[in-house]
């Protein structure tokens, strides 16, 4: 009578018996797994590559990044610039352009940077407020536009009281009156000199030269007062051309 095996063989058989049956079937998904790797080894080289090259690059932006310098390849930065996001319209901040000076404005500042330096000229040798003399330039020339300015060099409105003129001395203009006469002068210049001889040797204004030259209000007002012009806004105006154009900067 044959002799039975011990029981304790039988788990040492089941488990090699799985084994085999195991092995076939990994031999069996190893041959898928090589015929999967044959149809698609073109697309697993691409894979590979790319991966290599983002590697590369990661660890080259590290080590720059301890050495605290990164340097960028033109093809690198084409594609750094490519991860930008782009602004859109909402976003841009606006451009503040300067403001357009309309005609006055540009008349305005062209007559004080002709005669600026003429004004603060007369300042030196009269005292006499470099803004107070460009604000009645301003003033009594419309910006040097005006008939007696280009015409006769006439600035200031200098009107003429000799009852003998010489020829070519004063010309009448509907200022005031029909019978006003206003001087000619040869040059601009001599307007501005014949203003501040004016101011200077007139008892009616000698009190605006007890003022600071950097009191433009009091000048502005005290030619009001002493009768330089008829119009009752005369002083209110020149302190607005004063502080419009910030020709007291002028009077120091």
């Amino acid at each position: 009578m044959p002799r039975s095996l011990p029981v304790k063989s039988k788990p040492k058989k089941m488990i090699r018996q799985w084994l085999l049956a195991a092995g076939g079937q990994i031999r069996i998904q190893s041959a898928e797994l090589q015929q999967w790797i044959h149809a698609n080894w073109f697309r697993l080289l691409m894979i590979g590559l790319l991966t290599l090259i983002f590697l590369k690059k990661d660890v080259r932006f590290q080590l720059d990044l301890q050495n605290g310098a990164y340097q960028v390849s033109p093809n690198q930065l084409q594609e750094l610039i490519k991860t930008v996001p782009t602004a859109t319209t909402a976003e841009v901040a606006p451009v503040h352009n300067p403001p357009v000076l309309n005609a006055k404005d540009q008349q305005q500042a062209s007559y004080v940077d002709r005669f600026a330096k003429v004004a603060r000229k007369e300042m030196t040798e009269f005292g006499i407020p470099a803004s107070i003399t460009l604000a009645q330039g301003l003033l009594e020339t419309n910006a040097g536009t005006s008939p007696l300015a280009t015409d006769h060099n006439n600035h200031f409105g200098l009107k003429c009281f000799s009852r003998s003129c010489d020829k070519g001395h004063c010309a009448n203009y509907s200022d005031d009156s029909h019978k006003d006469f206003f001087r000619k002068f040869t040059s601009a210049w001599e307007s501005y000199r014949a203003h501040s001889l004016l101011l200077v040797n007139s008892e009616r204004y000698e009190d605006l030269f007890k003022l600071p030259r950097s009191d433009y209000k009091g000048w502005a007002r005290g030619l009001k007062e002493a009768g330089y012009a008829t119009d009752k806004q005369y002083a209110r105006k020149l302190v607005r051309l004063i502080e419009g154009l910030r020709l007291y900067e002028y009077d120091v």
